[in-house]
């Protein structure tokens, strides 16, 4: 049995590597796999096929040859800092539809794409911008590609998953009501630097017995706002990578957000959003806990 194991990455005397999560210890990925080790995440799932294997055989011996570093004191780093797209996945949980007053569940995942600059890291402090003012909170299952999923692609579209992690998809409500006649303007709520705190580590797919059945939930300042389970998910991560796998190839490192469930604050009476000095943390079962502070 492979010992089970996160991928991250961690700042390491000033530079951004990969690393693994065993336990509570952190180790470098050159560690378990030796100089061979790709110097990111995206160029592991590049080979994700590859690297997996390994990997997989070499993380059992590897806590008797080095001590590793407590994860307590781990600067992480966003987990692929620069996949080729970022892909949103809005609409898609049957509670939070409910509190958005939703009466209608979507024929198709509704979905938005997202400039890589939106990404951040765990702990990292979020800047608020001054132009919006109803900045919201969004606890996400995040889902990383790792091999290619298109148009062309036959076979299952949950072997293209390297594995999951967890996502705070953070939204600038202001213009939502006030929507010209052409829709949300989605560049507007959702393409902000920094808006989507993603990690700190992705779960390799083999250690999610099922992705639909995963608890999640969001606290803000340590007071719960969203608590949920992505068994509510109108359309699951097949669905969804076989949809966008229609339109455009998935390519490995790419990360895909899932939506949101019940709890926001533009949902809640009185609405709450997201204030200078709060801390968000987001937690899912099995794959860990997100929290940044906003400034």
């Amino acid at each position: 049995m492979t010992t089970h194991y996160k991928l991250g990455t961690i700042s390491e005397n000033g530079h951004a590597v990969p690393a693994l999560l065993i336990g509570d210890r952190v180790y470098l990925l050159s560690e378990a796999i030796g100089d061979a080790a790709p110097q990111t995440l995206l160029d592991v799932f590049k080979e994700w096929s590859r690297f997996s294997t390994i990997i997989g055989q070499s993380v059992g011996d590897l806590a008797p040859k080095s001590a590793g570093r407590p994860a307590a004191g781990i600067t992480m780093e966003t987990p692929v800092a620069r996949p080729s797209k970022v892909v949103c996945v809005g609409a898609n949980y049957r509670d939070h539809l409910r509190e958005m007053k939703v009466t209608q569940l979507p024929e198709y995942p509704y979905s938005f794409l997202r400039p890589v600059t939106c990404l951040a890291a765990h702990g990292q402090e979020i800047r608020l911008p001054t132009i919006p003012k109803m900045v919201d909170w969004e606890a996400e299952l995040g889902v990383i590609i790792g091999s290619s999923f298109g148009p062309d692609s036959r076979g299952d579209p949950m072997a293209a998953v390297a594995g999951y992690t967890v996502v705070n998809d953070i939204s600038a409500r202001d213009w939502i009501a006030n929507k010209p006649f052409v829709g949300i303007d989605w560049v507007m709520q959702k393409s902000w630097d920094n808006f989507q705190p993603t990690g700190p580590w992705i779960t390799p797919a083999e250690f999610v017995a099922d992705a639909q059945k995963l608890p999640i939930g969001l606290w803000v300042n340590g007071i719960p706002k969203q608590q949920s389970n992505t068994s509510e998910m109108i359309f699951g991560v097949r669905e969804i990578i076989k949809h966008l796998g229609a339109m455009m190839t998935l390519e490995p490192g790419d990360v895909i957000a899932t939506g949101t469930p019940n709890g926001v604050g533009y949902g809640l009476s009185p609405q709450e959003f997201i204030k200078s000095g709060n801390s968000v943390r987001v937690t899912i079962e099995g794959l860990g806990t997100l929290e940044n502070k906003f400034i």
